[in-house]
């Protein structure tokens, strides 16, 4: 008895090769994103931290009469500290959430599985920054609605009625976006540092630890600047804080929006005058470093931990 084996021939077999693409790649960091608690923790915290002003103002004895007299006064008002506010915590939302985004792909050691699947390394870091993107901007669009709801209930409280939107003018129109636009500025470079110092340390508590640091020490070393003047004289100390990136991220509002309302910002300045053109081109200098030391280390080194 014989056995015929037959094969077929080789232009008639197909092998099927797949890598996935950007966009599926894009999907899947969203979707881990969306899974973690510590994400919807922080955005319940960002709510609160966004509903207290509105709290305190409802106890000041003079709000009715302010927005009854001066209602376009205290509405401009209002919007640069509620714009503030939301640029300081969703910076620190962005911090944290970068940190989880990348570094905790190398802690876990997952992005071994990753790249042996065929996804690039470039390509990875760039769907996971794209990711972080998206969700920046829907948090952002999100905080001035919710904004809009409390202020809103905030009329009706106080004085029973909406009448006061009626004395909005195109230039608090213009204000307002001049000042989200520094906000967006800030949250893009926010973004890129924290990217860059996870990939630096490869580690989420690296990552993490950097990038909440890096503002805080920018802040308070304006301090250690402005004694080191006091103690030397020299002009020099002041003229370093010029170059800092968070005081110049703090003053780029008042230092780039041109308005004769006094604009509202939080946090350390630098101490000597900035003008918006240099607030712009330092902040710009940090991201691009930020963005090429984020690439270059992603691209060269390999993964081997």
């Amino acid at each position: 008895m014989s056995t015929t084996v037959t094969s077929a021939p080789a232009e008639q077999m197909k092998l099927h090769t797949s890598k996935p693409s950007f966009f599926g790649i894009l999907g899947g960091e969203l979707f881990k994103i969306s899974r973690q608690w510590i994400v919807w923790v922080m955005l319940v915290l960002l709510a609160g931290v966004i509903a207290l002003p509105y709290i305190i103002t409802l106890t000041v004895p003079d709000v009715k009469a302010t927005i009854d007299h001066t209602p376009l006064l205290f509405l401009t008002n209002r919007m640069m500290q509620n714009l503030a506010i939301l640029r300081v915590f969703i910076g620190i939302f962005l911090l944290v959430l970068t940190a989880f985004v990348i570094g905790l792909e190398y802690q876990l050691g997952t992005i071994r599985i990753l790249l042996a699947r065929g996804v690039g390394r470039l390509q990875l870091l760039t769907a996971k920054l794209l990711a972080v993107f998206i969700i920046a901007l829907g948090v952002l669009i999100v905080g001035i609605l919710y904004n809009i709801l409390l202020m809103s209930s905030l009329l009706l409280i106080m004085v029973g009625n909406l009448n006061a939107y009626n004395a909005i003018t195109p230039d608090f129109w213009s204000l307002a976006q001049q000042y989200t636009l520094t906000v967006l500025i800030s949250m893009g470079v926010t973004i890129l540092m924290a990217s860059t110092v996870s990939v630096l340390g490869r580690s989420l508590t690296f990552g993490l630890s950097l990038a909440l640091a890096w503002f805080a020490v920018d802040n308070i070393g304006t301090i250690f600047l402005y004694l080191a003047y006091r103690l030397t004289h020299s002009d020099f100390w002041l003229n370093v804080t010029a170059y800092l990136l968070g005081p110049n991220l703090n003053v780029m509002p008042k230092a780039l929006i041109t308005t004769k309302t006094e604009i509202f910002t939080i946090g350390a300045q630098p101490y000597v005058t900035v003008d918006g053109a240099h607030t712009l081109w330092v902040t710009l200098v940090y991201a691009v470093i930020f963005a090429l030391v984020a690439i270059v280390l992603t691209w060269r080194r390999d993964v081997k931990e």
